[in-house]
This record gives C-alpha cells, structure tokens and sequence, in this order.
C-alpha cells in the first residue's frame, strides 16, 4: 500500500484542500504500472466521493493530464518564438550565491534540465530570476505556483479541461523529498478561475502573491510542519 496526495480545489474560497489517500501500489518504473498505481488511487478517491480525478504528469493515461505537466506545458517567447516548458523556466531562473541564472537553459528540454548539473553543485538557492523579474524563496511555492498557472492560463482550450476535474493527483510527487508540485498547482488555477480572481492575480507577480496571501500563510505552516515530521 502507498499514500498520495490528492488535490481539491476549493470553489467558495480560495485555496486547496490537501486529502491523504491509501491506495494500492503497483512497483515498477514502466508506465503501465505507473498507470496502474494511478487507477488505483483515483479507485480509491472515487470511493471517498471524490471524482473526476486528473492525474497530472508525464504518466497520466488522460491526454490533457500529460499535456498540463510541467515537462509539457509550455509558453512562447516573443523574441525567438521557441516554446519554453515550465519545467525548464523554473531550473533556468534558479540563483545561487554565487551564480545563475542560467536562461541558456531555457533551451533545453524540460528532461535535460532538470538533470543539468549546474543547479546540482551550486550551493545556496538565494532567489528565482525570471527575465529580470526576481521572486524570494518564500512563500515557498510561489514562484512554482505563479510559473504554471501563467502559462497553463495562456492555453485556453486546456484550462477548458482543466477546469472540469474536481482533483488532481501527481503519482510521483512526494512531499518528503519536494516541495513544488504541479497537481496542488492545478487545483489552485481551478480555484481562482471559479472564485473569480484568476485575472486579479494574474495582473502582476505583486499581485499574484497578494490575491493569495491567506493561502500561503496556510501552506506555509503546513509545509513546515510536514518537514518537522521528517
């Protein structure tokens, strides 16, 4: 047996609710088995009245849940016109102490730069840069946060089907080893979009991180005594 988060957008308020499921596990690193541990979670979910369920990564079996992962949603930039992954965005604008950015790797494909070795051996995170744009390291998820809702904001039709899950999984998150996640960052964009402040937020980075201010102070002390539990 394994335990996952799944994710639930709040519809009156701004927020999510993190729910702790049990559910069967199913070892092996293929994408069948992969897919396999997914139905079982979301078996599971639909037995405590929560459905549909997205599963959002690279594994998903639905295609806009693979389209919604961070190694696959993307944006355009105006100067060049190459497509940028949210994946490869977040590792580049990482600033270290001593170094980074690193918007050469913007380039890259979401795989190779997760695995680059720069932002493996260059000490203290300090900061996020993002085309001169800078984002502190706390709340903890909201340069994650804002990066992919964004994006995942500029790609109407997919926010479409987004928009119609209750939840949202991501069977390889865990929040022992991360803290970023791209399932809890789904259900947030559907929670602003149906509280009607998704344009408010969106407006500035000062903006964003202002509409949701109650929620961060929330995740943060949980994020901080999920850590306390390590």
């Amino acid at each position: 047996m394994a335990k996952r988060t799944v994710y639930i957008p709040m519809l009156d308020q701004l927020g999510v609710v993190e729910k702790e499921v049990e559910f069967e596990w199913f070892p092996g690193f293929s994408v069948a088995q992969k897919q396999r541990s997914i139905a079982s979670l979301h078996e599971r979910a639909m037995e405590e009245g929560i459905e549909p369920v997205l599963e959002i990564s690279s594994k998903s079996p639905d295609e806009a849940g693979v389209q919604a992962s961070a190694f696959n949603l993307s944006f355009e930039m105006k100067k060049s016109g190459r497509r940028v992954s949210v994946e490869a965005a977040f590792q580049g604008s990482k600033t270290f102490a001593g170094s980074g950015p690193f918007p050469d790797m913007y380039e890259m494909s979401a795989r190779e730069a997760k695995k680059e070795i720069r932002i493996r051996q260059n000490g203290t995170l300090t900061k996020f840069t993002f085309f001169g744009k800078e984002f502190p390291l706390k709340p903890r998820t909201f340069f994650y946060d804002w990066l992919y809702i964004k994006t995942l904001s500029l790609d109407e039709d997919l926010a479409n089907k987004i928009e119609g899950y209750a939840a949202f999984t991501d069977i390889e998150f865990n929040p022992n080893k991360s803290i970023n996640c791209q399932a809890y960052s789904a259900a947030l964009f559907v929670s602003l979009q149906r509280s009607g402040f998704l344009d408010d937020a969106l407006e500035t980075e000062v903006s964003f991180k202002s509409v949701l201010s109650e929620v961060y102070r929330k995740r943060e002390a949980r994020i901080s005594f999920q850590s306390s539990l390590i």
